[in-house]
């Protein structure tokens, strides 16, 4: 599992959109409003990668898994972690976050801060058991019931 960070060299760009596309698949139908990530476009992934900090993995020569980065004034925000439906359960997502943690750290950052879907009960799980807890509910606009969590987690240092 080799991860590296996406920067002005990067060429794969059909192919991370297609990661990202894959990894959200499954969240058609079940929440609401619509993820963002259907949205997203190769333009957009490259302009996206140029205001945030992105990471990719590859496993086997093909991309198993993304996260994008974003500091903010006391944290580091996790946005687009995707992870291949085929990878997942593998520790790509772990490996990912180990790369958010750091990279935190370097900032000076003490937490990381990620949002999931109200409807999405197994990622509240699997944040929680890497050490995330839930601060927040909150909704999206033109919403009035509760649309995500934020979920926060500490980090040493």
């Amino acid at each position: 599992m080799t991860p590296f960070r996406i920067d002005e060299g990067f060429a794969r760009w059909n192919e991370l959109l297609d990661l990202v596309l894959a990894s959200f698949a499954y969240m058609e139908g079940r929440i609401d409003p619509p993820s963002s990530a259907i949205r997203l476009t190769v333009e957009s992934l490259v302009e996206k990668t140029r205001v945030e900090i992105a990471y990719t993995v590859e496993n086997d020569g093909r991309l198993a898994g993304c996260i994008f980065l974003r500091p903010e004034t006391d944290c580091l925000y996790v946005g687009k972690l995707a992870v291949l439906p085929s990878a997942q359960g593998k520790g790509v997502g772990r490996r990912l976050l180990d790369i958010a943690e750091k990279t935190a750290c370097d900032l000076g950052l003490s937490a990381l801060r990620l949002e999931t879907r109200i409807e999405l009960v197994g990622n509240h799980s699997t944040f929680a058991a890497w050490g995330f807890v839930k601060t927040a509910e909150k909704s999206h606009p033109g919403f009035t019931r509760v649309t995500f969590i934020e979920m926060r987690k500490a980090l040493a240092g």
